[in-house]
């Protein structure tokens, strides 16, 4: 039987290339944006294997109604994400609720929504998108620290409620290749460059290897997986 994996946040950045990952494998692939035209034509270059949905975790009373449509899955990857800068002297109350219903309360729902159509068994996966910026702020990034810190305090309960099933999360760090810091500045990276082991910094694809490797192995659940190549040792 052909398995079925769902990414959230599954349009654009590694979210798509985890789709495409999926998809190279054999794999269907049901993606998520905010935009349902955009989503169906996304998953539409991908081939018949993958179909595109609107789901805005931001509001997330309309979760369950907009995956009423998903059917038997095999693994969950929820990827998406927003960054914010909202620091403390001037802190922004709308912004950051809107960040913390998203990738708290709205990961939470899509759970809770499709948990009943994966087969309870060690075999089905879930992963979690967190972040480096819950080891490693900055100014401004109080919320996104928070929220990261949340995802990893919020695998640790699901492992435990929903096992046989396993859930597990992973941090990227500044992935160099991905859309947000690729586009950036000649030079903004060269300090990141320069403090990572190797002298290069993590790509798209040592995530997506990570998070095949976190929805596969049998063996690892209630995990936090850093992928950073090193950084904070240094």
């Amino acid at each position: 039987m052909t398995r079925t994996i769902v990414v959230i946040g599954g349009t654009s950045g590694i979210g798509l290339e985890i789709a495409k990952d999926a998809i190279a494998r054999g794999e269907n692939v049901v993606l998520t944006g905010r935009d349902l035209e955009n989503a169906k034509a996304i998953a539409a270059t991908l081939g018949d294997g993958a179909s595109g949905l609107a789901v805005d975790l931001s509001e997330p009373e309309s979760i369950k109604e907009s995956l009423a449509s998903v059917g038997q899955i095999n693994g969950l990857v929820l990827a998406a994400i927003e960054r914010d800068a909202n620091t403390v002297r001037d802190y922004n109350i709308a912004r950051a609720i809107r960040l913390v219903t998203l990738k708290l309360v709205g990961y939470t729902e899509v759970v809770h929504t499709l948990i009943d159509r994966m087969e309870a068994t060690v075999d089905s996966g879930i992963v979690l998108f967190g972040g480096r910026a819950k080891d490693a702020p900055y100014p401004g990034s109080t919320t996104v620290s928070t929220i990261n810190g949340g995802v990893e305090g919020l695998i640790q309960t699901l492992a435990l409620e929903l096992a046989p099933i396993r859930v597990n999360g992973i941090h990227p760090g500044i992935i160099g290749d991905s859309p947000f810091w690729a586009n950036k500045p000649a030079g903004v990276l060269d300090g990141y460059t320069s403090r990572t082991p190797g002298g290069a910094l993590a790509t798209m694809v040592d995530v997506v290897g990570a998070t095949r490797f976190l929805l596969d192995n049998r063996g690892v659940s209630a995990m936090s997986l850093n992928v950073d190549r090193g950084w904070r040792t240094t």
